[in-house]
């Protein structure tokens, strides 16, 4: 017999808002890390890395709420506190929009087209849960990347090492 255990949205919005914080701070106290080399294209950078896991939240979460989707050409933030706006105002239409999410509206099911992957089928539920997903396997990214270029001093990003009661 096994145990069913799950993340709750609210633990999962606690666990990433503590973490982007620490990490807003981070980045302020240390901005050249913002431009050490990540990939091609628009994730050259960590800079443009922070943007895509904004940007996916942000038009994920306008999707969830059946509103037109801000087109990623559209979207020009470039400064960490332009970056962590861009965070807020996403985050903040996720929770207006997890706050009112029933189980009729969790088993939804919609179609959209991606820039990256096609067009794409799921439910509600599992587009709010790869929201989150997203963001945790690149802030992943992110601190190997970083402390690969040199920039070691960091802390412990485990849940088991986060404040979340759980």
């Amino acid at each position: 017999m096994s145990v069913t255990c799950a993340y709750t949205f609210d633990q999962l919005l606690a666990y990433s808002d503590a973490e982007d914080a620490r990490w807003h701070e981070w980045f302020a106290a240390n901005p050249a890390a913002l431009d050490v080399p990540f990939a091609e294209g628009r994730l050259a950078t960590i800079r443009g890395l922070l943007v895509h896991i904004f940007a996916v939240e942000l038009r994920y979460t306008e999707r969830l709420c059946g509103r037109d989707v801000t087109s990623y050409d559209d979207i020009h933030v470039q400064s960490i506190d332009e970056i962590f706006d861009l965070r807020a105002n996403a985050r903040k239409l996720l929770r207006e929009y997890l706050a009112g999410m029933t189980e009729t509206d969790a088993a939804a099911i919609i179609t959209f087209a991606t820039m990256t992957a096609g067009t794409l089928t799921a439910s509600k539920h599992k587009i709010a849960s790869n929201i989150f997903i997203h963001a945790i396997r690149h802030w992943a990214q992110i601190a190997t990347t970083l402390r690969t270029a040199g920039f070691t001093k960091q802390w412990g990003h485990d849940v088991l090492l986060s404040d979340l009661a759980m």
